[in-house]
């Protein structure tokens, strides 16, 4: 019987080497897609321009803050969505875009209708799931400048 030695050639080393990189390659294929498949786009166009818009966010994020109107989210069985604003006059007016924050790109304009004290129900119905909702309340004042609130509603 003969004895067959166990020694790692360069043919050996050369397909080990090909492998490892072949699966690093692979991964970082992988995780390249989904991230370009996840991406809907920019934050801000122009991070210059943005940054010397931010102290009147900031000034416009107070001013809504001192209404002190407070704003939740519920989805319906029918995939309506109902936003319940405590504080917020009742002839005010609300304006939602619905979007979908991972996976696929999806949006909904939504229209809301009065449902009773604090309670606004959209006409339009969203499918169930993750949603987050950016919100617009825009409420009458007696002079030209009106109260108006912003905000994002997370419905899980």
């Amino acid at each position: 019987m003969t004895k067959r030695s166990s020694t790692i050639t360069g043919k050996h080393m050369a397909m080990i080497f090909i492998a490892g990189f072949g699966i690093v390659i692979a991964v970082n294929l992988f995780m390249a897609l989904r991230a370009v498949g996840g991406f809907h786009g920019t934050v801000v166009d122009n991070s210059y321009v943005a940054s010397q818009k931010y102290n009147g966010w900031i000034a416009e994020a107070e001013k809504e803050g001192r209404l002190g109107w407070q704003v939740d989210g519920a989805q319906r069985a029918d995939g309506r969505i109902v936003l319940t604003a405590a504080g917020v006059p009742d002839d005010a007016t609300f304006h939602a875009v619905a979007e979908r924050p991972l996976g696929e790109r999806e949006t909904t304009v939504l229209t809301f209708s009065p449902d009773g004290a604090n309670r606004w129900v959209s006409r339009e119905a969203v499918d169930q799931g993750r949603w987050q909702v950016v919100v617009r309340i825009t409420a009458a004042t007696g002079s030209s400048d009106p109260q108006v609130w912003s905000g994002i509603v997370h419905l899980p």
